[in-house]
């Protein structure tokens, strides 16, 4: 673990107003060195009651989801409602460098603490707000939980199966998504800052911040005038390929993408399966024929003229339904191994306990043990690594542990 002192922004104060939605700005800023100062109100945030909890045992410093999102900093509760404890918090202000928060459009306003009266305090101060739509156009005031955030960014239309309706992303991908735009446009601000001396707002709207997401879907509409559907597995191609998208082996499940640009044809993948003894009848016509065509040239083709590939549909059914069985005979890591091996876009559908014994993240140490109130907890750790000035965590604070410790010095 890196000494705070060689952290990237250390001497960088942040005063963390946020709740569910920035919670993971502030983590980010607090891991790369800065004292983030998380402001709770009385009896400690909500998000301390929220599970899982470690050992299942309920408890305010026992939330995981709490324990990860507030690595590093320190807190102190105040009172937002209560006149004193906005004097106290105006009397921090002067000597933080940041304010993240994340209310609705307007509350700070309403209490004097919006971005106008803190530049007053501070007059190069950096407050960045998070918002679900931001604090302009008609929607700034409508309730924005993470699940209006992924809808109303078009991403649930677009996840699942075409049968499907649309599909929730699992986790708060809109909170975090929000969170990491903001932190990025933070430390932006922040180098503008040094730079220059000059404060700024930073704004940040979980919608847009989302719409990244939805990679090509809009720009197609603007050109083609096409809506994109829920496509599962087939993604873009027309017709269902054999070996593009889940498979179920063994032991948990692969995920498939052969023939596509960077990888082996699927012709190797036939010579894998018979190198097993498993190629069934492949080798023979009309299935090898059609093997041979299955390359990134046949699967543009498709795009250009899915009738073409249609009339193969039932020789490409019965190839897939070869390589299910060749799939369900195998270990989900003897799949990934042996098709890495062969160049092959074979990979593993990991579930947690995959990734928790995941042999690349062991080798590089990814995960990182830190001693809390709840005991040891085993923590997701870097999201970048930093060679002269590393990332570093440490546990995450109980509700108001420092307040007499910032509010005395």
């Amino acid at each position: 673990m890196a000494d705070q002192s060689s952290s990237a922004l250390e001497g960088v104060r942040v005063l963390d107003l946020t709740g569910g939605m920035g919670a993971y700005c502030t983590k980010l800023l607090a891991d790369l060195g800065a004292d983030v100062i998380k402001i709770e109100p009385p009896g400690g945030d909500p998000a301390r009651n929220i599970g899982p909890f470690v050992g299942d045992e309920p408890g305010p410093d026992r939330s995981l989801n709490f324990l990860y999102q507030n690595t590093s900093k320190r807190s102190i509760t105040l009172d937002l409602e209560d006149e004193a404890d906005r004097e106290k918090l105006r009397k921090l202000v002067p000597t933080a460098d940041i304010v993240v928060e994340d209310f609705a459009p307007g509350y700070l306003d309403s209490l004097d603490l919006g971005y106008d009266a803190l530049r007053q305090l501070r007059e190069d101060i950096i407050v960045t707000s998070i918002t679900g739509f931001g604090s302009t156009g008609p929607h700034r005031d409508f309730l924005a939980p993470d699940i209006v955030g992924v809808a109303m960014a078009g991403i649930m239309w677009l996840a699942g199966d075409p049968e499907d309706p649309p599909n929730l992303p699992f986790g708060n991908q809109g909170y975090f998504s929000a969170s990491a735009q903001a932190a990025a446009g933070t430390t932006m601000a922040l180098y503008h800052r040094d730079v220059t001396g000059e404060g700024q707002q930073v704004e940040v709207s979980m919608q847009e911040a989302l719409l990244i997401a939805q990679e090509t879907a809009m720009q197609a509409y603007d050109m083609t005038k096409s809506v994109r559907n829920r496509a599962g597995a087939r993604g873009a191609l027309p017709i269902s390929i054999p070996g593009f998208g889940p498979y179920e082996a063994s032991d948990g499940w692969i995920w498939g993408y052969v023939g596509a640009p960077g990888g082996a044809p699927w012709s190797d993948l036939l010579q894998y399966m018979a190198d097993e003894g498993m190629e069934e009848d492949l080798l023979e016509e009309p299935y090898k024929g059609v093997i041979d065509q299955l390359n990134i040239r046949f699967l543009t083709g498709l795009a250009i003229n899915p009738e073409e590939g249609k009339k193969h549909l039932p020789t490409l059914a019965h190839i897939n339904e070869v390589f299910t069985r060749f799939c369900a005979a195998k270990g989900k890591w003897d799949l990934y191994q042996e098709g890495q091996g062969r160049r092959l876009l074979i990979g593993i559908v990991s579930t947690p306990e995959d990734l928790a014994k995941n042999p690349q993240l062991k080798a590089r140490e990814y995960y990182e043990s830190i001693e809390g109130s709840a005991g040891t907890v085993r923590y997701p750790g870097a999201p970048y690594r930093l060679s002269e000035t590393p990332w570093r965590a440490t546990r995450a604070p109980q509700a108001g542990e420092h307040t007499a410790q910032v509010l005395e010095s």
